[in-house]
């Protein structure tokens, strides 16, 4: 009988270790997440971004994003108009194992694609993580950048340099407007090229860095503006003051994060195509039965 009983308490203590460590694991998992809510949504509608992020709300820490705290990231880069009077968007974040790279998805964002926030994002440092940008209904999303450092800094405790923070953040609005200018892929090669070649550009004079920006233009067969390639050379001074060795090396992981995203939906097409082939098919199979039957 005492044997029994003993056997019993060493069960109970192994149960209670391992659902301790359990519990272990699941704070510290949650501690690698964060929800960045916009301060003016609705009780309603941030449930609705819940639904969207995949998560109960109290499942990761929430934080809040002001309009203030928005304007401040973008003063500068963004027409206060576009930026507007409240804040809307809302941001997921996840931090991943080193090498897991970029995934980003976005949901009622009107401006950017999820593709130039991972390029915008790895300027700034951050390469491994999952990212989901969504608003209760259409909005530019330029206020994504400032809801992740808010994320970010929180989780890590560590604030990012405020030159990076705003490198990015030129980075990813310039993009956005060229690409409705030039098209996304024409924009993000030329931006790309020019983060190549920083180390060169750091001992360039101004009307050097411009002839090489139309040069690189002229080779995507795209002309720019005045405007577009001082805007350009601009972004150029500011990522100058980052590391250009790191810059190579995040734009080199962007590249290949990109491959895949692009990879994936060139799989995920081609699954389309053949169901719809499939239907098609069964549609003409019945068709013809059908037909016999008539």
């Amino acid at each position: 009988m005492a044997y029994k009983r003993k056997q019993g308490i060493t069960l109970l203590l192994c149960l209670l270790m391992v659902f301790s460590a359990l519990a272990v694991n699941a704070s510290a998992d949650a501690e690698m997440k964060r929800a960045v809510i916009g301060a003016d949504l609705t009780e309603e509608q941030i449930e609705g971004i819940y639904g969207i992020f995949g998560i109960r709300r109290g499942e990761v820490t929430e934080l809040r994003l002001t309009n203030a705290e928005e304007k401040s990231a973008l003063e500068g880069f963004v027409d206060p108009a576009v930026i507007g009077t409240k804040s809307l968007s809302c941001v997921y974040l996840e931090l991943l194992p080193a090498g897991s790279g970029m995934n980003v998805s976005t949901e009622n964002i009107s401006w950017f694609t999820p593709e130039l926030y991972i390029s915008a994002l790895t300027t700034a440092g951050i390469t491994d993580a999952r990212i989901i940008v969504a608003a209760p209904f259409p909005v530019s999303g330029t206020a994504a950048l400032a809801g992740v450092y808010k994320a970010y800094e929180d989780m890590t405790g560590q604030p990012l340099d405020e030159n990076v923070k705003l490198a990015s953040t030129q980075e990813l609005t310039i993009t956005g407007e060229l690409a409705e200018e030039i098209g996304e892929v024409d924009s993000a090669s030329i931006i790309t090229e020019l983060k190549l070649m920083l180390d060169e550009t750091a001992n360039m004079t101004d009307d050097e860095i411009r002839g090489t920006i139309r040069q690189i233009a002229a080779e995507h067969s795209v002309s720019l503006t005045d405007t577009q390639v001082e805007q350009l050379l601009n972004l150029c001074r500011s990522l100058e003051k980052l590391n250009p060795e790191q810059m190579k090396e995040r734009v080199e992981e962007v590249q290949n994060t990109l491959q895949r995203v692009s990879d994936a939906k060139t799989q995920v097409a081609g699954f389309v195509q053949t169901i719809k082939r499939a239907i098609d098919s069964i549609k003409s199979f019945i068709d013809r039965i059908v037909g016999v039957l008539n």
